[in-house]
């Protein structure tokens, strides 16, 4: 078969079947219906052995645009077989008239729910899920659990202070400046995907030092924070008295609410405890060695590392 291409004019005058159509379009439009999970469900039980499509429900299957306009009810098949019949109400391109429906795909009594037709292009039918449909044997109704497949969502490029203010659920935006993936989750935004370079978090004092640097990585919304060794260089230090450690977690990275903590061991195999305070507190980003036995200058204080979340 020699090259091809559509529409063009060497290509039956720029005229393109539906078929062509299909094949045009469905590689760059979503399967689905309009919409996100927290709506009312497209498909309700209707009166009798009938189920209904809502009206003013739109989607798009294969490219091809599907309203239900003022609403429909379809018909449900009987069941007396003696065992229980699942069906499913599908979204159907049929490519016998090129039409979008709401139609019903019925199961076998006894063998759980149909596999969903989705035939390759030219010819049958492709369908995708709207709801299920149990009907038990006998049974002059119906029980319908949603099951909506809807459009997804594509990546928004956008800077982290200027999103979109009116976001849709699933809405996922890539922020140039940050280099996170950001997901609106229908209250906030919460990050997908993040990464940052090993980034320090040492602050001079002049009563510690470090032997290890302490730093931190972001992944994914999660910093992981190795805290490093410090040394005490100043005079000896009261078990009663709280003492900053010369760390400051950068602001990103705070957690926003909560203290974090973490465990030491200091020198002659003793214990003591580190808070990393919020964002929220008087002392941002600072650590202080609070929980602990006298310490002498020399003394050397080895924590664990830690992990907080920071959306």
């Amino acid at each position: 078969m020699a090259q091809d291409s559509w529409p063009s004019p060497v290509h039956n005058n720029r005229n393109v079947t539906d078929a062509e159509y299909e094949q045009m379009a469905s590689p760059f439009v979503d399967n689905g219906v309009i919409g996100d999970p927290t709506l009312e469900p497209v498909v309700t039980a209707g009166a009798g052995l009938t189920v209904n499509v809502r009206a003013n429900q739109a989607g798009s299957l294969r490219g091809f645009f599907w309203t239900s306009g003022d609403g429909d009810s379809l018909p449900i098949a009987p069941n007396d077989s003696g065992q229980t019949r699942m069906d499913w109400v599908v979204l159907r391109l049929d490519r016998s008239s090129w039409t979008v429906r709401a139609a019903i795909r019925q199961g076998t009594p006894g063998a759980g729910i149909p596999a969903l037709v989705q035939d390759p292009p030219v010819t049958g039918v492709y369908e995708i899920a709207l709801a299920q449909v149990t009907l038990l044997s006998g049974a002059g109704s119906v029980t319908v659990t949603r099951n909506e497949l809807y459009l997804g969502r594509g990546i928004r490029p956008q800077l982290s202070a200027r999103p979109n203010s009116v976001p849709g659920i699933g809405e996922l935006h890539y922020q140039t400046d940050t280099k996170r993936v950001v997901l609106w989750y229908g209250a906030a935004w919460t990050t997908v995907s993040s990464r940052s370079d090993v980034v320090s978090a040492a602050s001079p004092l002049p009563a510690w030092s470090w032997i290890v640097e302490p730093v931190l990585e972001l992944r994914n919304g999660s910093v992981h924070f190795r805290l490093g060794q410090f040394q005490r260089t100043g005079g000896a230090l009261d078990g009663t008295v709280d003492s900053r450690l010369p760390v400051l977690i950068p602001a990103e990275y705070r957690h926003p609410t909560r203290n974090v903590y973490a465990t030491c061991y200091i020198t002659g195999t003793r214990i003591g405890r580190i808070t990393i305070y919020p964002a929220n507190h008087a002392t941002p980003g600072q650590a202080y060695l609070t929980q602990k036995p006298d310490i002498a200058t020399g003394d050397h204080v080895q924590p664990g590392d830690v992990s907080w979340a920071v959306d």
